[in-house]
């Protein structure tokens, strides 16, 4: 029996610049500031978790909600003493997207500027805690 023989060549590479992977999430100081708001009088919580779900007439829309543990697959963003944690489905979906907290007169909710998102149909999703 004859044994196989694989070779590698390894070259040093000189000059190569390294880039800087682009964040899943990064947050407004508004919605630093609401999350660490919200957050405040419940100690149980370990932050909020951001999935997806099929609805709308785009086909998906975002969800937001309190969490008291990372799950294995959970993507986690800390920020400025806030966790958010996005679920595996969501990840690629909101990769590069800023998570900004608004308020008017008539409303506040936490708004997902998203640069992957071509168009959209304008019904108004929102997400209101």
């Amino acid at each position: 029996m004859s044994a196989s023989l694989v070779r590698a060549t390894v070259r040093a590479v000189n000059k190569r610049k390294i880039l800087p992977t682009r964040a899943a999430l990064t947050l407004t100081p508004a919605a630093v500031n609401k999350i660490r708001s919200l957050l405040q009088d419940k100690p149980e919580y370990l932050g909020l978790k951001v999935g997806v779900r099929t609805r709308g007439c785009n086909g998906l829309t975002y969800t937001l909600d309190y969490t008291k543990q990372k799950d294995k697959s959970d993507e986690e963003v800390l920020q400025d003493g806030v966790t958010v944690f996005i679920e595996k489905k969501a990840q690629l979906t909101l990769l590069g997207t800023e998570m900004d907290f608004v308020e008017s007169k008539l409303s506040s909710e936490f708004v997902f500027n998203n640069p992957n998102i071509k168009g959209t149909c304008g019904c108004g999703e929102s997400f209101n805690i």
